[in-house]
């Protein structure tokens, strides 16, 4: 992997966890969350097309903040590598 692009996929690293520790972001994604499964729960299973809409609402937001974390963790093994690298 050439340097440029670790220091791309760092720098997204760094982004992404800034986000997951701001207050704000956590707030409005814990809102969706939760507005979502209980639009999920609370509708009539005799009406899939909505349930599924506020089923794949909910996964659509916990695949973005599971998609930063994963971003934070590749961030993380790179700078780890680096710093293993740096001690030979």
């Amino acid at each position: 992997m050439s340097e440029q692009n670790e220091d791309q996929l760092i720098n997204i690293g760094h982004d992404a966890e800034k986000l997951l520790n701001n207050k704000a972001f956590n707030n409005v994604i814990d809102g969706i969350v939760q507005g979502t499964f209980q639009a999920f729960v609370n509708s009539n299973p005799e009406e899939p097309e909505i349930r599924e809409r506020n089923y794949n609402g909910y996964r659509a937001i916990v695949d973005i903040v599971n998609t930063l974390k994963q971003q934070v963790a590749i961030k993380d093994e790179i700078e780890k590598r680096n710093s293993r690298e740096t001690e030979e």
